[in-house]
């Protein structure tokens, strides 16, 4: 499965990642850091740690599950 994380930095300046399944690809950056903006105009995310206060980065992750019978 395919993941778009978004990297914030708080109040205390640590990571904070917001993950979305199944993004869009080809990803579109200047959508990404628009997006990015939005999230940190509305405020809508406080971490332990604080509000969302800068993107960091942005980056696409694949994992891959291969089942293993026990039985």
């Amino acid at each position: 499965m395919k993941r778009l994380n978004l990297v914030f930095l708080n109040q205390q300046g640590r990571n904070v990642t917001l993950t979305l399944n199944d993004p869009v690809e080809p990803a579109d950056p200047a959508a990404i850091k628009a997006a990015m903006a939005e999230i940190l105009a509305q405020n809508v995310f406080i971490s332990a740690s604080g509000e969302l206060t800068q993107a960091k980065s942005a980056r696409i992750s694949e994992s891959i599950t291969t089942p293993i019978s026990i039985a």
